[in-house]
């Protein structure tokens, strides 16, 4: 490795040569007591008045110094500016590095050491509420694209020193920062070894956000990922606590969380603020949700298609004449209000927002509306469409698993009928309950199954009096490969 050279002229050479294409490369020369000196920084990363209040006003108001190059830099870093925080580097790589951080550097002729001062000073969003996990009751703050303020928002919520923050960095030039978080005694030190093991094996040249990371992090093929993320800090707290270890990555305003269990995305923080008969409740609304969004569509084509003696003789000759009215299949208008749906969507999610509203409006009441009185479409495939779409806002953490599913029931339900869904929910199955993460199995405590955690909080919410005790931590899941011990 370089190291920084002793003669302050190779140091300012160099480093202006590093930002020469840069119009906010800064260099302060200094003279400190008839020693050459230079100060560094990055505009816009940095903090002015910091670097002049803090650094600059002290060096020039501060006594001769006495000696060569290093004892002035020690004398700096003790006596002149002891209260700023600072530390010495050797390594140029480094310094470059820290450079664009938003730090500033000193460099003092004859000494082969640098000065490093923490004076970022660009600007961040704060907390604000949430938009993908909305509560009803829980707290109304989420977290910020600055991973050190979300390190912030848990330490304020867990004041244990069995809390631990691990710095480290991905993106081989991105040098993107993060942070490994678990409890101490709590998490299984496997997982949080296979966490830092796999987040060091990620060959990427930039990692601009969490969601670059989570690919590295999840291993095997499920249709449902093994790696949880969330944008509030009291779930993260409440994963936390329950031996979950979190990635906090700076530039994305969520955290990931591993192991992540498949009936954790049914899971929401209101659900443990309300009583518990009204959770139990919600959670079989959601379970209820889940089932419609995937498999009403492919039931319906199925049963319409190939089982129609399955239906009530008054409702079949509804849909008997709806369909008679309209030019095409049942499979062709479902298949078509689908990706409708889907274009829908998609635009109202990447319109502006002053015109996301118009494109609902003129998605869902006028073409919808206009396709069924043109009879294009019937009103009953309209019908089962809308409902699924509906039913699927109800789990949106399985919305895009769900997307892909409600298109292959479809088919299925289309060329095998009501077999070819069962043999799809046989396989789905099988995918799931062969799947893990970090070594605690995706349905567990469903399969494998143990009633004692099924039943506090899978299928029914029990109170706080059982929820409380501190036997449930995710390493000990029945099946479970990674335990705390």
């Amino acid at each position: 490795m370089e190291r920084v050279s002793a003669k302050l002229e190779e140091n300012k050479t160099y480093l202006q040569g590093q930002f020469q294409k840069s119009m906010d490369f800064m260099l302060r020369e200094l003279e400190l007591s008839g020693t050459g000196a230079a100060l560094f920084a990055l505009d816009g990363l940095v903090s002015k008045q910091t670097i002049t209040l803090s650094i600059l006003n002290p060096l020039m108001g501060a006594p001769v110094m006495p000696g060569d190059g290093e004892m002035k830099l020690k004398f700096i870093e003790k006596n002149v500016l002891g209260s700023v925080e600072q530390k010495r580097e050797t390594q140029m790589e480094q310094v470059l590095l820290l450079l664009m951080s938003g730090f500033a550097v000193l460099c003092i002729d004859g000494c082969g050491e640098a000065l490093v001062f923490g004076v970022q000073g660009f600007e961040s969003r704060g907390p604000e509420e949430p938009q993908n996990e909305v509560m009803q009751r829980g707290a109304k703050d989420g977290f910020t694209e600055s991973y050190q303020a979300n390190m912030a928002m848990i330490r304020r919520r867990m004041k244990t020193t069995s809390l631990k923050f691990e710095k480290a960095q991905a993106g081989n030039q991105s040098h993107t920062p993060l942070a490994i978080c678990y409890l101490e005694g709590i998490a299984s030190p496997q997982v949080v070894e296979k966490v830092k093991k796999r987040l060091k094996e990620c060959d990427l040249q930039t990692a601009l956000g969490a969601g670059y990371l989570a690919g590295f992090l999840e291993r095997g093929g499920s249709v449902f990922t093994g790696v949880g993320m969330s944008e509030r800090p009291d779930v993260v707290c409440g994963k936390i606590e329950e031996g979950r270890v979190a990635v906090l990555v700076e530039g994305t305003p969520s955290v990931l969380l591993v192991p992540f269990l498949f009936v954790e995305n049914f899971q929401t923080l209101d659900d443990y603020l309300t009583r518990p008969f009204y959770g139990t409740f919600i959670r079989w609304l959601k379970y209820l949700a889940f089932f419609l969004s995937a498999f009403l569509p492919g039931l319906y084509v199925a049963i319409t298609t190939h089982h129609p003696e399955l239906l009530p003789e008054s409702l079949l000759l509804k849909i008997a004449e709806a369909e008679a009215q309209t030019p095409f299949p049942v499979m062709a208008e479902t298949l078509l209000l689908y990706f409708l749906y889907e274009v829908l969507r998609e635009a109202g999610l990447r319109a502006p927002r002053s015109l996301s509203a118009t494109v609902s409006i003129v998605g869902g009441l006028v073409v919808g509306d206009t396709a069924v009185s043109a009879g294009l479409v019937s009103a009953p495939s309209l019908l089962v469409v809308a409902l699924t779409a509906i039913a699927g806002y109800a789990v949106p953490r399985l919305y895009e698993p769900l997307a892909l599913l409600r298109l292959a029931f479809l088919l299925a339900g289309n060329f095998l009928g009501v077999w070819g869904v069962m043999l799809g929910l046989a396989l789905l199955l099988l995918n799931l309950c062969g799947s893990e993460s970090f070594g605690v199995p995706l349905l567990s405590p469903v399969a494998p199954y143990s009633g004692s955690l099924a039943f506090r909080d899978v299928f029914a919410r029990a109170g706080w009096q059982k929820l409380s005790r501190r036997d449930a931590k995710v390493q000990d899941m029945p099946g479970s490969r990674e335990t705390g011990q």
